[in-house]
């Protein structure tokens, strides 16, 4: 409520409007005044006054009248009406109490029922103010909790999309930037790793589904966290196939010494669980392929299901490798085998003829651990 507080006192009898004027201006208050109810209703809507005396005896429009238009109008703020009139007129007093108005003085007017009505009113108006303001304020903050709510959940599900073939830290640094351009066509240098299981097929065709499911389930469960550990891009997994890519989509140091070093964490991981898997009767193995080359990656699909892919040799080259693996084998080409030299025991396996390349590869095995 603003200070001073502003009171409009509707009379048609002029002494009686400067009586209350002058007694409430001495008290600091601001003063408007209208003759009759039309004037009052035009006032209340231009001036939004925060308290009204109103009289009940008026020509034109009577005080019980405007009051049950003041109120009545859902476009003004509420606003305290104290009726006025003559102590012979309580029947007016009751009619206009019943017709919004929410305290009465009676004529004539005396000076400290007048202080202590107005200031009881004003108090009214201000708490009603304040819990208007409060509501409004909470309401504001509800719609502004609502909006945060909904941008973290668009942000939560953006990343649970990305988070399918990216590492986690990639995909919420593309979140938090707000920048998915990297995810469009692009060309670049890659290193792919591709690993599946040997002797899958066969399994398959001789166990139950449910033996199957079980199976993937922890070999996905063994070999799924290491991808993220060396923040490698999960392209694919189908079947027992594993498709990881580094350098894209952001670019990273060696990554050819990063695909190694997974891939042999995943055998070293994959020898406890093949071991289990052999008690039990299946006779499984691991073999990856590795390769190093230039390649078109971007997201295909559709609005409800995006992926990200890689389209090159580099990537077949990758699946022929691993498909000539044996178990526990790490088949990768010249160029892979010259970035970790030095740093890993390689076996040199010769130049093999790959189905659906016209030139025979030169292959080496990663014999060892990493070192460094």
């Amino acid at each position: 409520m603003r200070e001073p507080a502003r009171i409009l006192v509707v009379d048609d009898v002029p002494d009686n409007v400067d009586i209350l004027q002058m007694r409430l201006e001495a008290q600091g208050y601001e003063v408007m005044t209208a003759a009759d109810g039309i004037e009052a209703l035009e006032k209340i809507r231009a001036l939004l006054p925060d308290l009204v005396l109103l009289d009940i005896m008026m020509p034109k429009l009577d005080g019980i009248e405007t009051v049950k238009r003041l109120k009545a109008d859902p476009s003004l703020p509420f606003v305290p009406v104290i009726l006025v009139t003559a102590k012979a007129d309580a029947s007016d007093v009751l009619a206009g109490l019943e017709s919004g108005g929410d305290d009465y003085l009676t004529k004539p007017v005396d000076h400290a029922a007048l202080s202590a009505r107005v200031r009881a009113m004003l108090r009214i108006k201000a708490l009603h103010d304040t819990v208007q303001q409060q509501a409004a304020e909470l309401a504001a903050w509800n719609r502004t909790l609502e909006e945060r709510v909904k941008t973290q959940l668009h942000e939560i599900e953006r990343v649970g999309r990305l988070r399918r073939f990216l590492a986690p830290q990639l995909a919420e640094m593309i979140v938090s930037t707000g920048d998915e351009s990297i995810l469009e066509l692009h060309r670049r240098d890659i290193v792919v790793v591709v690993c599946d299981l040997r002797g899958f097929t066969a399994f398959a065709e001789t166990s139950e589904p449910e033996e199957v499911i079980a199976v993937l389930r922890e070999y996905y469960a063994t070999l799924g966290p290491l991808v993220t550990r060396f923040e490698g891009m999960l392209e694919a997994f189908t079947g027992d196939g594993l498709m990881v890519i580094f350098n894209d989509p952001f670019p990273c140091p060696d990554p050819a010494d990063r695909g190694v070093r997974m891939a042999v964490a995943m055998r070293a991981a994959a020898t406890e669980l093949l071991a289990r898997w052999r008690r039990r009767g299946y006779s499984l193995g691991l073999g990856v392929g590795i390769a190093q080359g230039y390649a078109t990656l971007g997201r295909i699909g559709f609005e409800e299901r995006m992926h990200y892919t890689s389209m090159g040799t580099v990537s077949n080259l990758a699946s022929r490798l691993c498909a000539e693996a044996q178990d526990g084998q790490i088949l990768v080409s010249k160029r892979d085998a010259t970035a970790v030299e030095g740093r890993v025991t390689l076996e040199e396996i010769g130049n093999l003829a790959l189905k659906g390349l016209s030139q025979a590869v030169a292959v080496y095995n990663v014999a060892g651990d990493v070192s460094g």
